[in-house]
């Protein structure tokens, strides 16, 4: 092993560790923007390792460093201008996006080098080599396809409700079967293009047919399994082209992304076999206020939500989506620290899938500094709500659904926040809108439940302005 290639191979190990160092801290709200940037660094010294390599070896031309220059400055660019533009809101969507460009590039670099080896005469295909670029095609297709269409569902430009149609289950039943046997023929050292080309449409279609039965409400999980089979693609595209780089932070991301996939689908208290199987949520339905309960709505005005909450001792507030939706984290913190200053105990409740993934409502929050040692997980601050004046609901639906703990329900079994258990409670919400579970959360017909229909943000700011008035 020559120098260059020493440097290159010790840069690869740097890069690594800075990966894994990275994806520790981001573990916690608290690190999280040091992982960020120690992980970014670690992805610098990795491509400086690879185009060093390149220029090393002597053999790439001219016109290969101007594409490749322009994939960056193309890329980086876009990159870029996403991170700054994207809202909050939507991060699920351009995870769903980065999902989609990761395992579709994976999938062309093994397309690529069976190509050219195929090509090549007298060149053999390594069992090696046809089982990395059959196993890199099938889950870089299904990673490709699949994530464009949760981020769709999730944009709202494809249905969040189940799409299934007659034959659907044979259908995808028959492409597994192309994608298995058209791969077990090229594990035999075939260099039939025609048959990767098969297998390629096959995982494409299959991709589709997986994610459009699943409903809205898992598409958080399935992204985060998407996200687990990118990291699965970028390690076979690794083995194909037998770089280190590729094989070392295509395993991180596809195990912390199982890791991920896990976590998400017991917070649901659902199995992910059963996730994939889908029927399950029905997107978001808007009905008229105070339409589809079963019992009695309470309303309550902003001078009522700020007199039961500024002389109250101990109020805990729940964020959900709405918030998220309508960007209202600061007057959440404004009317947080509003209360504080009446010598209010403020606490906040997160449930680990409140928003659309894990640490949305951490993010957020942090946004506007609110102090980590308030964001309480959902296991720490149930049996704080016994003890709660009032529970504040900001746009959280299904997360506080009391149906969850009955059976026959599509929540039942699903973990969640115990807002009932408070002495009061009061619900911030647009509308009785349901949730993605399809169904109404019987909390808001709780006797001890007022709502206040308004926009998060609109709404949060009026019982501030009414609060602080009491102050004065």
């Amino acid at each position: 092993m020559g120098t260059v290639d020493t440097i290159v191979a010790m840069a690869y190990l740097v890069a690594a560790i800075a990966f894994i160092a990275g994806l520790h801290l981001m573990n916690s709200p608290a690190t999280a923007r040091k992982g960020s940037p120690i992980s970014t660094a670690g992805m610098v010294v990795a491509v400086a390792a690879t185009l060093a390599k390149m220029a090393n070896d002597g053999n790439t031309s001219t016109t290969a460093w101007i594409v490749l220059a322009a994939g960056l400055v193309v890329g980086g660019g876009a990159g870029l201008w996403m991170a700054h533009s994207v809202k909050m809101t939507a991060i699920p969507q351009l995870v769903s996006l980065f999902n989609a460009v990761g395992g579709g590039a994976a999938a062309v670099i093994a397309i690529a080098d069976f190509v050219r080896l195929a090509g090549v005469s007298g060149t053999a295909i390594t069992p090696r080599t046809a089982v990395a670029t059959a196993l890199d095609v099938i889950i870089g297709g299904v990673t490709f396809s699949g994530s464009l269409i949760a981020a769709g569902k999730l944009q709202g430009w494809i249905t969040g409700q189940p799409v299934v149609f007659r034959g659907a289950r044979v259908l995808t039943g028959a492409l597994a079967a192309v994608g298995v046997g058209g791969s077990a023929y090229l594990f035999t050292g075939s260099e039939n293009i025609g048959i990767l080309m098969m297998v390629v449409g096959a995982s494409l279609v299959f991709g589709i047919t997986m994610v459009l039965p699943i409903g809205g409400a898992d598409m958080p999980v399935v992204i985060s399994l998407l996200n687990a089979f990118t990291g699965i693609a970028v390690a076979m595209a690794g083995f194909v082209i037998n770089s280190a780089g590729l094989i070392i932070g295509g395993a991180l991301v596809g195990a912390s992304g199982t890791i991920l996939t896990i976590l998400m689908a017991e917070a649901m208290n659902r199995s992910i076999p059963n996730i994939i199987i889908g029927g399950f949520g029905t997107g978001d339905s808007a009905v008229a206020v105070g339409a589809g309960a079963t019992g009695d709505i309470r309303r309550l005005s902003a001078d009522d939500a700020a007199i039961q909450m500024s002389y109250a001792s101990k109020v805990i507030i729940v964020p959900g989506y709405g918030l998220a939706a309508a960007q209202a984290q600061r007057e959440c913190r404004e009317l947080a620290d509003v209360l504080e200053s009446r010598g209010v105990d403020v606490s906040y409740a997160i449930h680990p899938v409140a928003g659309r993934m894990p640490g949305h409502m951490n993010v957020l929050l942090a946004e506007v500094n609110v102090p980590y040692t308030q964001l309480k997980e959902m296991d720490a601050v149930n049996p704080e709500f016994d003890s709660a004046d009032v529970a504040l609901v900001v746009g959280a639906n299904d997360v506080t659904n009391p149906a969850a703990r009955r059976p026959n329900t599509p929540l039942s079994g699903m973990p969640i926040l115990d807002v009932d258990h408070a002495k009061n409670i009061i619900v911030i919400k647009r509308s009785m809108g349901h949730g993605y579970a399809g169904i109404d959360n019987e909390l808001y017909t709780n006797p001890k439940t007022g709502m206040f229909f308004a926009d998060a943000k609109k709404g949060l700011a009026e019982i501030t302005a009414a609060a602080k008035a009491l102050v004065g």
